[in-house]
């Protein structure tokens, strides 16, 4: 966080605003806007949303209070916010309804399958306040990329990048909803642009598409119900309600944007970092299965899979297994892991075992 003391005046404000465009351009950024902070009905949504207990395990979404709707309370002296887009399709990726289709192979959310967008995009935002400072002198300011209490879709769409689907999630009329967003709050008073318009219209499409049924009503999510939530978020036993609707996603979800008639516009993306690695977009579960924690650890190393950790890696694949065709080499598979030393890998192996009408090796309760 840089809390320099802002200059009296920005001399200039529509031409820095020029320049943060064409800055934002050069660092790789798709879209730039600058945000008013008054999220009052944002506000009073989220707490609603809170209050429904729908954050599930996610403890961190109610920690700070009102912080994630006030931005000033969050850093004082914050006036404006400027919000940034950029894309993650990776052009080179295994199509994903095919992937969704070939139970033997895993599905992982395509914002994943490249390096973890946190720290590219932090490094990119703090090059942007570098050129701001260049030109306007010292501010004070911080940098958000999901890291900190921000409610970063109301203000993207206050600054005119999309709108917030049925879906929750932020559509743009000319580029879907295929990207990451980044914040960085400052203390220099920028025009602010229009928010932007609704166009979900009568469609309804992301709702019954959702594979648990999440989507509870139009603009509402019960992340309890969600796969990304329960492959990412959720730390132990994942109900065994939805254990066959998971499929083969074995880190996230992308089913409500994949029929979402706005991502026909979605273009894919032209940052390097962000290409498959390690074969991710396509690979059997059974090979996915077989790594070691050490293979885990090295090949997901600058990935955002990282995070889940190696037990939560297993338990995913273990549903996963559990869902796909029986063979000789899954049922060996998951044998293999019948004893694991985690409590949480052994019950979701033994219950893949029983979908294949298998019990463990050595089951002391046949």
């Amino acid at each position: 966080m840089n809390t320099s003391t802002s200059p009296a005046t920005v001399l200039d404000p529509p031409a820095l605003l020029a320049d943060l465009r064409r800055w934002s351009e050069e660092l790789g950024f798709a879209r730039l806007g600058v945000a008013h902070i008054d999220l009052a009905r944002d506000e009073a949504h989220f707490l609603d949303w809170l209050r429904a207990g729908f954050n599930g395990e996610m403890a961190y979404m109610s920690r700070h209070g009102v912080k994630r709707s006030r931005p000033a309370e969050l850093l004082p002296g914050t006036v404006s916010c400027i919000s940034v887009r950029m894309d993650y399709w990776p052009e080179d990726a295994a199509d994903a309804d095919a992937t969704l289709a070939d139970r033997s192979v895993a599905y992982v959310s395509r914002y994943a399958l490249g390096r973890d967008y946190h720290k590219l995009m932090r490094a990119r935002l703090q090059r942007l306040c570098d050129r701001i400072k260049s030109a306007v002198g010292p501010f004070g300011y911080r940098v958000f990329t999901d890291s900190a209490p921000v409610l970063e879709k109301a203000l993207a769409r206050n600054a005119g990048l999309g709108w917030i689907g049925k879906h929750t999630n932020l559509i743009d009329r000319d580029a879907g909803s295929y990207f990451f967003l980044g914040e960085i709050y400052l203390d220099l008073d920028l025009p602010s642009e229009q928010s932007s318009t609704a166009h979900c219209g009568t469609c309804s499409a992301c709702m019954p598409a959702c594979p648990t049924g999440a989507i509870v009503a139009p603009y509402r999510l019960d992340a309890r119900r969600c796969i990304s939530y329960l492959t990412i978020e959720l730390a132990g036993s994942i109900p065994l309600e939805f254990r066959r609707a998971i499929g083969n996603r074995i880190y996230g979800c992308d089913d409500c944007q994949l029929v979402c008639p706005w991502n026909k516009f979605a273009r894919p993306t032209a940052e390097k970092d962000f290409a498959v690695r390690h074969g991710l977009d396509h690979s059997q579960l059974v090979e996915l299965f077989s790594w070691s924690e050490a293979q885990f650890l090295e090949r997901t190393q600058g990935s955002a899979i990282r995070r889940i950790g190696y037990e939560r890696w297993l338990r995913n694949i273990a549903v996963a297994l559990g869902n796909a065709p029986t063979s000789p080499a899954l049922l060996e598979s998951l044998q293999s892991r019948a004893q694991h030393p985690s409590p949480v890998v052994r019950e979701h192996v033994h219950w893949a075992l029983a979908q294949h009408g298998s019990i463990p090796v050595d089951d002391p309760h046949p």
